[in-house]
């Protein structure tokens, strides 16, 4: 097998951001999978996302499971941290990471096979728990891996390539973040780099447990007809509820828009996200009323994507533990082992 390296060498007209990288300081190596997967695509997004918000590429922890989709972090963001786990297991380790330093930014990548089979019990503690941390689901429908058997994200009456039915139920996991309490959730397609940039983007500034749901059609295995992960079959299908027009990281006089027709909403950095409804009656800061879209959505056999909740002001994992603002690695001894009677003080509280 020949691998192709890029070069380290930048053209010195390239455009850099406020800290100073172009985006090139963004990429990782050059990507193994199939032409055409739908990965590459949001891999791209990811790299365009971090540059756009002046991301220092240190800054970034990345992890991942098994599969197509966990293989992409060696793609984008080669300067960052970098951790691939065991199949499923990526939430628990990142949780364990972000309790340890909570100064990073913790991207988590998977797949519908580690988040929907396998990794549904981590999934769903990641998301109940408040893990300030952008968990991106590259959802085919198919493990690409083995082969393009059905995965658990599975439309009932999609096709297989070989014309085989699926017939179970599909789990949707961002009905299911929803359902857990995560507080910035969204869908979209890797076709689609005008929406998912600004969603991902959107994300990282969230400062909460944030999901994104993206399909990504596996060229291999699932883009043919008859596949509801396709790309013909999403972009016919595709149904987007608003539009993310921009992200402000800090205050800004703006003229007051048309009434219900733009939401703005205050982020932790001290900006504004702003929302352009795309269908005026929904209301993506109502968890009933995206639980319901989703479901509507589905009944009608569209796709619903865009920002579907977010929650303005919402508390992460740190917040609800109550844990020290310094990193707990950062600490010394004297405060991780404060002695036998602060111990006992401890456990007599508990009694």
């Amino acid at each position: 097998m020949t691998f192709i390296a890029k070069p380290r060498l930048h053209h010195p007209t390239l455009t850099q951001n406020k800290v100073g990288y172009t985006r090139r300081d963004y990429e990782g190596k050059v990507s193994t999978l199939c032409a055409g997967c739908g990965h590459d695509s949001i891999s791209a997004a990811i790299i365009q996302a971090a540059w756009e918000l002046d991301i220092e590429p240190h800054r970034v922890a990345k992890l991942s499971g098994i599969g197509c989709s966990s293989k992409t972090p060696d793609y984008f963001l080669g300067a960052s941290h970098g951790f691939n786990t065991v199949h499923g297991r990526m939430p628990s380790v990142l949780t364990g990471a972000a309790l340890a330093n909570r100064d990073l930014l913790y991207l988590g990548v998977s797949g519908d096979g580690d988040s929907a089979s396998i990794g549904l019990g981590q999934f769903a503690h990641a998301m109940r728990r408040g893990v300030n941390m952008v968990y991106i689901v590259e959802n085919n429908g198919v493990y690409g891996l083995t082969k393009g058997q059905f995965s658990a994200t599975a439309d009932r009456g999609s096709k297989s390539k070989k014309g085989v039915m699926n017939t179970d139920s599909a789990i949707d996991l961002a009905g299911l973040a929803l359902q857990l309490g995560a507080t910035y959730v969204a869908r979209s397609f890797s076709g689609d780099k005008g929406q998912l940039v600004p969603l991902i983007k959107g994300a990282i500034q969230h400062g909460g447990a944030a999901f994104i749901d993206v399909i990504s059609p596996c060229v291999a295995f699932n883009n043919h007809a008859g596949s509801t992960r396709s790309y013909d079959y999403v972009r016919e299908h595709n149904e987007a509820v608003n539009r993310i027009d921009f992200i402000d990281l800090a205050p800004q006089a703006v003229a007051d828009p048309a009434a219900g027709e733009v939401i703005t909403l205050p982020q932790p950095h001290g900006g504004f996200m702003r929302l352009r409804k795309l269908h005026h009656a929904y209301d993506p800061t109502n968890r009933m009323a995206a639980m319901s879209q989703l479901q509507a959505s589905l009944a009608a056999g569209e796709v619903a994507t865009g920002l579907l909740y977010v929650e303005s002001g919402s508390q992460d994992m740190h917040a609800h533990m109550g844990t020290v603002k310094a990193p707990l690695n950062a600490l010394g001894v004297e405060a991780l082992c404060p002695g036998a009677e602060a111990l006992q003080r401890i456990n007599d509280a508990l009694r």
